[in-house]
């Protein structure tokens, strides 16, 4: 009888060998490449500088973009924009994200739907956001009784995350403004 072969499961080990941008989905390498479009890089940038300049005068949180968030040894993913708060670790993030953005590329649009939907669902992030840099509007969802619930779609309103250590906001016409179409 022969062998089944199954494809090889890496680690966090593994991960931290490779040279260019990958996450690890359960134990499976996926590519980050091609690299994300400049107005995807911009719009995630304008996302991060607008949360971070509501939380200026907290002490206890970050803004990050593209950090390794390590959810277990054979599962680490790569955020574009998270909000951390009291993180204990410096090498990379350990515990559930207050808030993660993902800007929706084509070729990455299923991944952030539905697989890292459900994992930061399970993680317990309270908020997550997918934002159609296409479109110019994001979708905010927020945990609820472990659940997600939509809050809506935002293109030119404010959110206000009530629910995270330092209370912090979005105005989504500043950071869609300059990609509109005059």
């Amino acid at each position: 009888m022969a062998a089944i072969d199954y494809p090889p499961h890496y680690t966090y080990e593994d991960y931290r060998l490779w040279e260019g941008k990958w996450e690890l989905y359960d134990g499976s390498p996926v590519a980050m490449t091609p690299a994300p479009m400049i107005s995807h890089q911009a719009i995630a940038y304008a996302l991060a500088r607008e949360l971070g300049n509501s939380i200026e005068e907290c002490e206890e949180c970050l803004v990050l973009g593209g950090e390794d968030y390590k959810l277990s040894d054979d599962t680490i993913l790569k955020p574009d924009v998270v909000l951390i708060c009291n993180e204990p670790n410096d090498t990379y993030i350990t515990k559930a994200p207050e808030i993660i953005i993902e800007v929706i590329s084509k070729s990455t649009a299923r991944n952030d739907e539905k697989y890292k939907f459900g994992r930061y669902e399970a993680e317990k992030v309270k908020y997550y956001l997918l934002v159609y840099p296409d479109d110019l509007y994001a979708k905010v969802y927020r945990l609820i009784d472990s659940r997600y619930d939509k809050q809506g779609d935002f293109s030119s309103e404010s959110y206000i995350f009530e629910d995270t250590t330092c209370k912090s906001s979005i105005d989504f016409d500043k950071v869609f403004k300059r990609f509109r179409k005059k």
